[in-house]
C-alpha cells in the first residue's frame, strides 16, 4: 500500500495534512521528535484519524529504511524567531539548522529509498538562496535542495499561514495578516484581485487541500506553485 509520511506533523500545517490526507483514503504515517514530550498524545491523536505516528530519529539512514516504499514525503518543518530564543539559539543559525539543513536531510534520505518518493516541500513566498533575510534565504536553499534531489517534486509557496484555529499564539503574524488581508481585499474591491490573490492569507486546512490535490495531479511534478496556487510559475 502507497504511504504518504507527514514531516512536521505536530505544526499547524502539518496537522491539517494528516486529517485531508485521511479523508481522502491514504495510508499516512505522521512523524512526531522522539525527543517531544508529548509523544504518547500525539499517537493517540493521530491514531483517532486513522494515521500511523513514526518517531524515527533525524538520521539519514534510519530516515532512508523509513521511506522505502513510500509514495510521498510532506516536509511542512519549520521553525519561528520564538522557538530559536527559547532554545537560546540565533534565528539565523536555526532557520539554517532548520528550515534548510532538515528538508536538506529529509532530501537524501528520500533519494536513498527504495522506490520514487515524490517529495512536497511547503516553503513562502519570497524563498530565494540570495536573499539577505536569513528565513527567505533558508527556504531558497531548501528549495534548491529539493530540485536537486534526484525525486520527482512538488514545491508549494504560501503566504501568512494563520486562522482563528491556529493553538500556538502569533499576536505579530495574527496582526500582520489581518492588516495585510484588510488591504488586500480593498485591492480587490477595486479590481486589482492579482495581488489579494497572491498574498491573501490562507489557514491550515485549505493550504493542506492544496497540498493533498497537488501532491497526487502528475500534472504537478516538478513545478513550483504560488497562490492562487491555479498554474506552476515555472
Amino acid at each position: 500500500m502507497a504511504t504518504a509520511f507527514v514531516f512536521g506533523a505536530t505544526g499547524y500545517t502539518g496537522r491539517a495534512l494528516v486529517a485531508a490526507l485521511r479523508r481522502r483514503g491514504e495510508h499516512t504515517v505522521a512523524h512526531v521528535r522522539p525527543d517531544s514530550p508529548d509523544l504518547a498524545a500525539w499517537r493517540e491523536r493521530f491514531a483517532a484519524l486513522g494515521a500511523e505516528a513514526s518517531s524515527s530519529a533525524f538520521d539519514e539512514d534510519e530516515l532512508a529504511e523509513v521511506l522505502s516504499g513510500a509514495s510521498h514525503l510532506f516536509c511542512t518543518i519549520g521553525t519561528t524567531k520564538k522557538r530559536a530564543a527559547a532554545a537560546g539559539v540565533a534565528a539565523q543559525e536555526s532557520y539554517e539548522a532548520i528550515d534548510y539543513g532538515l528538508t536538506a536531510l529529509l532530501v537524501r534520505a528520500a533519494a536513498r529509498a527504495r522506490g520514487d518518493v515524490h517529495f512536497v516541500y511547503l516553503s513562502s513566498l519570497g524563498a530565494d538562496a540570495r536573499s539577505t533575510n536569513a528565513y527567505l534565504r533558508a527556504r531558497g536553499k531548501a528549495e534548491e535542495a529539493v530540485r536537486g534531489g534526484g525525486m520527482p517534486w512538488t514545491i508549494v509557496r504560501a503566504s501568512f499561514i494563520t486562522g482563528p484555529d491556529r493553538p500556538e499564539a502569533r499576536p505579530l503574524e495574527q496582526i500582520g495578516a489581518r492588516v495585510s488581508d484588510a488591504l488586500l481585499g480593498g485591492l480587490g474591491a477595486l479590481g486589482l484581485r492579482g495581488p489579494r490573490d497572491r498574498f491573501h492569507s490562507i489557514d491550515a486546512a485549505h493550504l493542506a487541500d492544496v497540498l493533498v490535490r497537488l501532491a497526487f495531479d502528475p500534472a504537478a511534478r516538478r513545478h513550483t506553485f504560488e497562490p492562487p496556487f491555479e498554474r506552476p510559475i515555472d
